[in-house]
């Protein structure tokens, strides 16, 4: 039997490069680490790229799947400079790309009655391969902000509204999904929970009331908490307010590297 020829290997006559190049959307199970329990099973989206020389036509797209069936149970942010090496080398490509999206399951406890319930975050665990390896963890976390306009000007009351605060950073050392969460709801108005009774309805209604934040406000709480961490190396802090008594939203943006 004659062998099969490599189509994606034929060369192409255009001469455009790709910057990335693979499959996206794989839906996969993984395990992340938990601070409390040691680790936790969840579902994560999984995308995975190569840049591809303008000479190929096209590159090897059942490698990537192959490649993370061969991690199966081990896809996390220490195994992943491993897989992108791994990438790299397996299609032959000078950068290799994986993103790996997923929700994050922590358990609190309302304020005032002590109920527990589950709260969901979307987190993510990105990496890129050249020269070296960059791995990067990103959250996103809602929390409640209250208007400092509108709790100086109204005679009863102010205008609260969600805000759903997007943090990436890149780090040295270890750092808990947890705590990262942690320092973003510590610099809100009030954090939020998916189980509240009245006492507890009582107290983040008020303890968001007595900390009012702009979206500007906000953003820069976060940052700065992101700041003194010493092992954040360089962070972005998103916020962006759903706002109540607007027809748009108001949004901050900060990126600042610590190197």
């Amino acid at each position: 039997m004659s062998a099969m020829k490599d189509i994606q290997q034929s060369r192409d006559q255009r001469g455009i490069d790709i910057d990335k190049v693979g499959v996206k959307g794989i839906r996969y199970p993984i395990t992340v680490q938990d601070k409390v329990r040691g680790e936790q099973q969840t579902v994560a989206l999984v995308n995975m790229y190569v840049n591809l020389p303008h000479e190929f036509r096209g590159t090897h797209m059942s490698r990537f799947v192959e490649i993370l069936n061969e991690h199966r149970g081990s896809v996390n942010v220490n195994s992943l400079p491993k897989i992108l090496t791994e990438i790299k080398k397996r299609l032959n490509a000078e950068a290799a790309h994986m993103e790996v999206c997923f929700p994050y399951f922590i358990e609190k406890k309302a304020p005032v009655s002590g109920a527990v319930s589950l709260m969901e975050y979307q987190c993510k665990i990105n990496g890129a391969a050249t020269d070296g390896v960059d791995i990067g963890i990103e959250v996103s976390v809602p929390v409640t902000s209250v208007c400092p306009r509108s709790k100086e000007l109204a005679e009863r009351g102010a205008h609260n509204q969600r805000a759903i605060v997007d943090v990436a950073i890149r780090f040295t050392g270890m750092i808990w999904l947890e705590d990262l969460i942690a320092m973003v709801e510590e610099a809100s108005s009030c954090e939020i929970y998916s189980l509240l009774k009245r006492p507890d309805e009582k107290y983040v209604t008020e303890r968001a009331f007595e900390r009012p934040l702009y979206v500007d406000d906000l953003a820069r709480a976060v940052a700065a908490r992101m700041h003194e961490h010493p092992d954040i190396t360089w962070y972005s802090v998103d916020v962006e307010t759903q706002e109540s008594v607007h027809n748009h939203n108001f949004y901050a943006h900060i990126e600042v590297s610590k190197n």
